[in-house]
């Protein structure tokens, strides 16, 4: 398969980018090289070989649950750096307009 500037803008909108005409080249060339890796994989023998399902042989070692009393409103508040009598006080991010 080889990839074309069609194929490249197609993809640019469905994806909702823009290129130019130097980014759509680049682009090109590297979706190339990634689809020559992948087809360069298919040439190995695979026969015998188990799917890879993780990528070590690590296990996880996870504590039991504890139970706790659930926090006080006091003591949640405590450390945070602003708050009000029930709240706690962040920087405003959005705006209305």
């Amino acid at each position: 398969m080889k990839v074309d500037s069609k194929t490249v803008r197609d993809i640019a909108h469905l994806a909702r980018l823009e290129f130019d005409a130097q980014g759509e080249e680049k682009m090109i060339t590297d979706m190339n090289r990634m689809i020559g890796f992948v087809e360069k994989l298919s040439e190995l023998n695979t026969d015998g070989i188990e799917p890879l399902i993780y990528m070590t042989d690590e296990v996880n070692h996870l504590r039991e649950d504890e139970v706790h009393p659930p926090l006080s409103h006091k003591e949640v508040l405590k450390n945070a750096p602003k708050h009000d009598s029930d709240y706690f006080k962040v920087p405003k991010v959005v705006e209305k307009k």
